[in-house]
């Protein structure tokens, strides 16, 4: 199986685990931290990735660093993690995670490219109107590229909506060719 369908499946029984605690935001916070700490700090994933320490070590470890700050259950799924091997796959488990709570809770995320900056305000009319097109709610992720003359370009999965003035003067070119040919 691919790293990416293991990871979705750990992180679907990481949000059914979840509806016992009741608490969607708090646990996807506990193992984005756990996923952020992996890939900033290289002595954790060393230590998880050591193949001297055993599975055993690891999880005493976990259940002694962890016992204080995040709820039993928790640190039994990252035990089980360790106990299943599949503890280096974390970071990928937090993606899927938080993708799994997205399409529950009907959001999706949105690239959006501007050629400049633009008030904050205007970006939200933007996504609330995509919102409604769309049928979800809509979070913006804006970035500037000083290359597009103007306009805007989204991006939502592999669904692109060119309104650059690049597109637009290219059809009109289109147009124009084919008027005359």
């Amino acid at each position: 199986m691919r790293e990416s369908t293991i990871a979705r499946n750990y992180a679907e029984t990481l949000l059914a685990l979840v509806g016992k605690a009741n608490d969607t935001a708090g646990w996807g916070r506990m193992i984005e931290q756990v996923a952020q700490a992996m890939r900033d700090e290289g002595t954790l994933r060393a230590f998880l990735a050591a193949p001297q320490v055993s599975d055993e070590q690891k999880n005493l470890i976990l259940s002694r660093a962890f016992q204080d700050r995040m709820p039993r259950l928790f640190v039994r799924y990252l035990q089980a993690l360790v106990k299943n091997r599949r503890q280096l796959l974390i970071p990928a488990i937090a993606e899927s995670y938080h993708q799994l709570v997205d399409e529950r809770e009907g959001r999706v995320h949105a690239r959006v490219t501007y050629p400049n900056a633009v008030p904050e305000a205007e970006v939200q009319q933007l996504a609330a109107t995509l919102g409604e097109r769309i049928g979800a709610e809509v979070i913006p992720h804006v970035t500037v590229d000083e290359r597009l003359l103007g306009g805007v370009v989204v991006r939502i999965g592999d669904r692109v909506y060119d309104g650059s003035v690049q597109r637009r003067v290219e059809m009109l070119r289109r147009r124009m060719h084919a008027a005359f040919d």
